[in-house]
């Protein structure tokens, strides 16, 4: 028992520094630094990592526990852990304050995540809009030159098909 407590407040620590590191990330994405959102980009997987690695333990600690009380682990959750610990209420209120507290660290890297997640596809939607104008600055209305054959030429004023002016 108190290998899964050490566990998940191991996991809520880690938890919370990803927290940190997504708020930063939140700055950097308005400010539009794209080496400083690499950084943290890269400090993040470690974190996440880290959080893997104490999951599998807290897997193996939760099929440890499961097969002393003879419970099936994929059931066993810890709020049912936190119900049959009612005779031990030191471990039940240590577990208890665990579970909340990671619960709520998870929820604010998700609410976070959305929120950088929201962002991104901003600022990506403004690069697309960006881009097109430009690629419609490229092009000019056609001339209204006519052909032989009473239709227009297809010509376009100042527009030129290299994408190299030489004459720079």
């Amino acid at each position: 028992m108190e290998t899964l407590v050490q566990v998940l407040d191991n996991e809520c620590t880690m938890y919370e520094k990803l927290l940190g590191l997504s708020s930063r990330k939140t700055a950097i994405i308005v400010s539009g630094d794209l080496k400083a959102l690499a950084e943290i980009t890269d400090e993040e997987q470690c974190v996440i990592g880290k959080i893997q690695r104490l999951e599998k333990e807290r897997i193996v600690a939760m099929e440890n526990i499961a097969s002393v009380l003879n419970k099936d682990v994929d059931s066993l959750k810890l709020t049912d852990l936190i119900e049959i610990l009612e005779k031990r209420p030191q471990d039940q209120k240590s577990l208890a304050t665990q579970r909340d507290r990671l619960r709520n660290v998870a929820e604010n890297v998700r609410r976070v995540n959305g929120q950088n997640q929201e962002l991104l596809t901003s600022s990506l939607e403004m690069v697309r809009f960006e881009m097109n104008i430009i690629q419609a600055s490229r092009r000019a209305p056609q001339t209204a030159n006519y052909s032989r054959a009473l239709d227009t030429t297809g010509d376009c004023l100042g527009y030129t098909s290299g994408g190299f002016d030489a004459k720079q």
